[in-house]
């Protein structure tokens, strides 16, 4: 039998190989530039503190260079260390504040500070120097401004993009572009109104400390607590929780607008139910909201308030929600405590519709006339063993009215 022999190498002889690697070099392709990818661009780009990406357009960069010398006062030309040096303090201490009020975390050859930075570390720096305050005290100053307004900035930028989108039929990205064309006429605006609400609640915080604390304590005393001294939990107040109903499985079924709108409404709805009854938000989570008032009646308005408005409002679902009245601690505004944890496990418990409370504050609200308690069945709960839920009830008057 004749076989043929190919001119053809066979792939897995030396030969081949050789042959190929020397075809391979006289036909390399020719090297394109990858396509880009502009998460990777981004990603790149936060690497660096406030750094616009290379692709923006010059107009959006102009503006935004624009503002940020407005916004922080000048143009960086700051290091670090110099930034410290000349408040006088180490550079390890000039980290602390700057991360308490939410800094990147910054190498020795950035530029990142202004004139306006150096001051208003100087400022604090002399408030602990001059025995005002502790640096400890300092950082915890810092982190409450940070925190308190990266939130609201968030807040007031989605507001106005929202606005653009619903009243003026712009996507999410034109009215992103159009914002950096506003704010230059809402900076003053928005900047006085900061300035004037915390003068305003700070103003609220010093008459709820002088006229309604001992009112407070006598209400905590009256209803079997202990006495006002040396306790780790030395604020006595109404602890309340909303939780809206089925919130889980009706965001499953809303599409994003409908359910930021659902949400929006619960948030501004309780804001406006808690301060009416004279209470404070402390916070909201998603479909939940907690808040304290200084006396338990106050605090038991505003739990029937709230589940009696959600009830009547066709938009959203009803709460389930519970009050109690006890001692807690306020630290970096928000609140810790048993009496917290009372509050949320009587939550968990209560049927929609319903409004629970524990055994004391049954105790201290039953004389008001304007409650009805009634004793719901023992249930053990979870780090507090048996215990006795009320159901709080509208008694005579007309409870809190909302407008």
């Amino acid at each position: 039998m004749s076989t043929e022999h190919s001119t053809t190498p066979r792939a897995d002889t030396p030969q081949s190989a050789s042959v190929a690697a020397h075809q391979a070099r006289e036909h390399t392709p020719v090297e394109t530039a990858p396509e880009a990818d502009p998460i990777l661009e981004l990603a790149q780009a936060m690497e660096k503190p406030l750094q616009v990406p290379a692709h923006t357009p010059d107009d959006i960069r102009d503006t935004v260079a624009a503002l940020e010398r407005r916004l922080i006062g000048g143009q960086r030309e700051l290091r670090r260390r110099e930034v410290a040096a000349d408040a006088g303090i180490s550079l390890h201490s000039a980290r602390k504040l700057w991360r308490a009020i939410g800094f990147p975390e910054l190498s020795d050859d950035e530029v990142f500070f202004t004139k306006r930075d150096e001051e208003a570390l100087a400022t604090m720096v002399g408030l602990v120097r001059e025995g005002q305050l502790t640096e400890e005290t300092a950082i915890s100053l810092m982190r409450s401004v940070g925190q308190m307004t990266d939130r609201m900035v968030v807040w007031q930028i989605e507001a106005l993009v929202e606005d653009m989108i619903a009243n003026q039929n712009m996507s999410d990205r034109q009215a992103r572009r159009q914002l950096f064309n506003m704010l230059p006429d809402l900076i003053p605006q928005i900047e006085d109104l900061l300035l004037y609400s915390w003068r305003r609640q700070l103003n609220s915080a010093v008459h709820r400390m002088a006229l309604r604390a001992e009112a407070g304590v006598a209400a905590y005393k009256q209803g079997g607590g202990d006495d006002d001294g040396d306790t780790p939990l030395p604020l006595a107040r109404a602890v309340g929780f909303a939780d809206l109903v089925s919130y889980t499985s009706l965001s499953r079924r809303m599409n994003e607008r409908t359910l930021a709108k659902m949400v929006q409404r619960f948030e501004s709805k309780s804001a406006e139910i808690i301060s009416v009854g004279g209470g404070r938000l402390v916070k909201t989570i998603g479909d939940e909201v907690l808040y304290v008032a200084e006396t338990p009646q106050a605090g038991a308005r505003i739990a029937l308030a709230l589940s009696q408005e959600f009830e009547a409002d066709e938009m959203l679902p009803q709460t389930r929600g519970a009050v109690v009245w006890g001692r807690i601690l306020s630290r970096l505004g928000d609140i810790y405590g048993p009496t917290v944890n009372m509050a949320a496990r009587l939550t968990s418990l209560a049927q929609p519709g319903m409004v629970l409370t524990d055994a004391l504050t049954a105790n201290t609200l039953k004389n008001d006339p304007r409650f009805v308690l009634t004793a719901q069945e023992i249930t053990a709960v979870r780090g507090f063993g048996e215990i006795q839920p009320f159901e709080l009830s509208h008694g005579e008057g007309t409870g809190l009215v909302v407008d």
